[in-house]
């Protein structure tokens, strides 16, 4: 009877749980950079000027199913050590939600591409200062948008329109996930500036992970009200 006690005990406690966060995090980080290695080496090749911007735009496509995969895998990853799959889990929501994770990816990097080409034409456009700051609010928009629009996708089949207005209807529903997320996009922004355009990808499991924390309420929401119990 002691043997079966300290059997069903292994694995469960706090450090274990720690330790298991720890390992998932790590597999996952491996894989979003397998799947996404491609592109992030012509990005950081790239030569940094404005005539270049769709192309960086165009590096970047692999990156959203990968990171779909990684909300995926880490919505279902095991608590313990002896449920740890997740390999297995990340293959299975990249198979799953590639096609549906690039119907909302492409249309956010098409508006990043028109956004910072007008930002890197700027002066030779002659138009007055605030559609810049306009240009970068509606960037910042996008981009939350697209991190709400992903953790949806990557977790619930809905057409592409719902996931949008979902998306959409999410940013005013949670006010306080919508302020956690932009603190996530002021981080990513700051480490890429200070370090290089490779920076967050480094850090893309932990980047997901806290994005899936912020979203808890919406997933919650989505689950209850638009989905059948």
């Amino acid at each position: 009877m002691g043997d079966v006690t300290t059997s069903r005990q292994f694995g469960s406690g706090p450090l274990s749980r720690i330790s298991a966060l720890i390992y998932t995090l790590l597999v996952v980080e491996l894989l979003v950079l397998l799947t996404a290695v491609p592109g992030l080496v012509a990005l950081v090749l790239l030569d940094r000027s404005a005539g270049n911007v769709p192309l960086m735009a165009a590096c970047l496509l692999p990156a959203g199913p990968a990171l779909s995969a990684a909300l995926y895998a880490l919505r279902h990853r095991g608590r313990e050590l002896t449920e740890l799959r997740p390999a297995p889990a990340f293959w299975r929501g990249y198979r799953l939600n590639f096609g549906a994770a690039m119907k909302i990816w492409v249309p956010w990097l098409v508006v990043l591409a028109l956004v910072g080409t007008n930002l890197g034409n700027f002066s030779a456009a002659g138009v007055p200062g605030w559609w810049a700051a306009l240009l970068v609010v509606l960037a910042a928009g996008a981009t939350l948008w697209v991190a709400n629009a992903l953790v949806i996708t990557s977790l619930f089949a809905f057409r592409a329109v719902d996931v949008a207005k979902l998306a959409a209807y999410s940013l005013g529903r949670f006010p306080g996930a919508t302020l956690a997320n932009t603190c996530l996009l002021i981080v990513a922004g700051g480490v890429t500036v200070l370090a290089t355009e490779a920076a967050p990808a480094l850090l893309a499991s932990v980047l997901t992970a806290t994005l899936l924390w912020n979203s808890r309420a919406m997933i919650t929401e989505v689950q209850q009200r638009f989905t059948r119990q």
